[in-house]
């Protein structure tokens, strides 16, 4: 069975091709600038105490994470938003794993910075049957050590490509979360951990369903 990550950097490598060479010189360029910043080391890692929050849904509910850990773990998944191509395979794979996920007693949330409608937009057109929230600003995302800035030279790219971030993200086009994916216990403790500057690279739902067998 093909995994996810196999998946994802056969993409990768066709996806180079169509791309202009001065256009993958400023992705890579950042992409290495935001690996050595050590962003990274400054996420929430396995120990953490999960921060509260509160987010609204694609279909129009508040969730609260302490009301949803009183009822069961919870895989959190950060993702940079519907028209980032990876997010997209990485959702539809974790779709693909949602009833495994669910049988083991677990709630999946996917949370990106975008705005409600395109969420929702995004939730209709794979099927996704778990929650997908909206964290506006990305304040989520900072309290979990996530939230970065795009460099100017890649803002203009992603405007150029028609990503409309200005638009999607509701005013906050430069900031994202660093791809992630965290297996939070019922006592809101951080047990697995997934965090990664590369968004090319996401988290293995196999990994992810170790984890939570792991919790039991």
């Amino acid at each position: 069975m093909t995994t996810l990550n196999t998946e994802l950097r056969t993409f990768y490598e066709a996806r180079q091709q169509q791309i202009p060479a001065e256009i993958r010189e400023i992705m890579q360029r950042a992409g290495q600038e935001l690996a050595d910043s050590g962003q990274a080391n400054h996420a929430l890692t396995v120990g953490d105490k999960a921060p509260h929050f509160t987010l609204p849904s694609a279909t129009g509910q508040t969730l609260d994470l302490d009301a949803l850990l009183a009822e069961g773990p919870v895989v959190l998944t950060f993702y940079r938003g519907a028209w980032c191509p990876y997010c997209n395979i990485a959702l539809r794979s974790l779709q693909q794993h949602h009833d495994a996920i669910t049988a083991r007693g677990a709630r999946l949330l996917a949370v990106s910075p975008q705005i409600p409608d395109e969420s929702l937009t995004l939730a209709e057109k794979h099927d996704l049957a778990f929650d997908v929230l909206s964290d506006l600003g990305s304040h989520t995302a900072k309290q979990f050590g996530l939230a970065f800035d795009l460099p100017d030279d890649l803002t203009a790219v992603y405007d150029k490509l028609g990503f409309d971030l200005q638009r999607v993200n509701d005013g906050h086009p430069r900031t994202l979360p660093l791809p992630a994916t965290y297996v939070i216990d019922r006592d809101g403790v951080i047990r697995w951990a997934f965090v990664n500057t590369d968004y090319t690279t996401r988290a293995e739902p196999t990994d992810i369903l170790a984890a939570l067998d792991a919790l039991s």
